[in-house]
């Protein structure tokens, strides 16, 4: 995978990063990574997700949105 690709994930790092991605406080973001609500994986101590992972989990919530 060159530097490009990686890019292109459009990924986020970090639980206070992913809070403000969701509009969620930090103590409600860390409740919904530790207990699999949110799409994301944690990296050594950190976790991450991408922003398309993201749109098409809330797009799965709203029913008739495509995902």
């Amino acid at each position: 995978m060159t530097s490009n690709d990686l890019s292109d994930l459009e990924l986020i790092w970090g639980a206070p990063t992913i809070a403000r991605a969701v509009n969620l406080n930090q103590r409600q973001t860390y409740y919904a990574l530790e207990s699999g609500h949110l799409p994301a994986q944690k990296v050594g101590s950190q976790w991450v997700t991408s922003k398309s992972a993201l749109r098409q989990y809330f797009a799965s919530l709203l029913p008739g949105e495509a995902a």
